[in-house]
């Protein structure tokens, strides 16, 4: 038998489920992190380096020690908002 499609909200508690989830939130702080690299970087050189060579870019830099610094703060009970950026980790 198939299955009825979701109601309207059944789809916003989806969505909100999925705004609300851990991944969701390290994906957009990653994100972010990832567009102020794109900036900085383009800043530096002059020109817009673009989002997949800033995305490369930042992986191979600072994706390591940001996500270790992001989980010590976590683990410490510290709010999001006090999270290091890249720039902060970078300086150190």
């Amino acid at each position: 038998m198939p299955s009825l499609p979701p109601t309207p909200n059944e789809n916003l508690g989806n969505r909100d489920f999925v705004k609300q989830s851990s991944l969701y939130q390290e994906f957009l702080a990653e994100r972010e992190e990832i567009l102020k690299h794109k900036w900085i970087e383009s800043e530096r050189l002059g020109y817009d380096i673009g989002f997949e060579r800033a995305l490369l870019d930042w992986i191979r830099k600072h994706r390591d020690s940001w996500r270790a610094a992001r989980r010590a703060q976590l683990a410490a009970g510290l709010p999001p908002s006090s999270l290091p950026t890249t720039i902060e980790i970078t300086k150190k």
